[in-house]
């Protein structure tokens, strides 16, 4: 069987997309995570087309449920260095190379 050959002449590389959220670090209590998961990706679901939107409906809710001041940024391809409260921060990717950040400053 032979390999195909990408237009550039080496091979074809598929590019994965998860269709479930992958933690990448967190240090989030499970009830917190747990939301956190699951509002992140109803909002990149229904905000496929704008991360500004997305990031605001999880801000939001967090907010309401957990206390103010968290922190939100839906985006691809960003590097981040950021200063948070302890067990509040919460890194996933979600749909492939659909990153989200969230996290609470005191």
């Amino acid at each position: 069987m032979a390999e195909e050959a990408a237009p550039g002449g080496g091979p074809v590389v598929e590019k994965v997309i998860h269709t479930y959220p992958l933690i990448r670090h967190t240090d989030m209590p499970e009830e917190m995570r747990i939301e956190a998961m699951e509002l992140s990706v109803t909002a990149c679901e229904k905000y496929a087309a704008n991360n500004e939107l997305a990031a605001r409906m999880v801000k939001e809710t967090m907010d309401k449920k957990f206390g103010p001041a968290f922190h939100v940024v839906v985006g691809e391809s960003y590097g981040f260095e950021i200063t948070y409260e302890c067990t509040t921060i919460c890194y996933i990717y979600f749909g492939g190379t659909q990153a989200v950040i969230i996290w609470k400053c005191s």
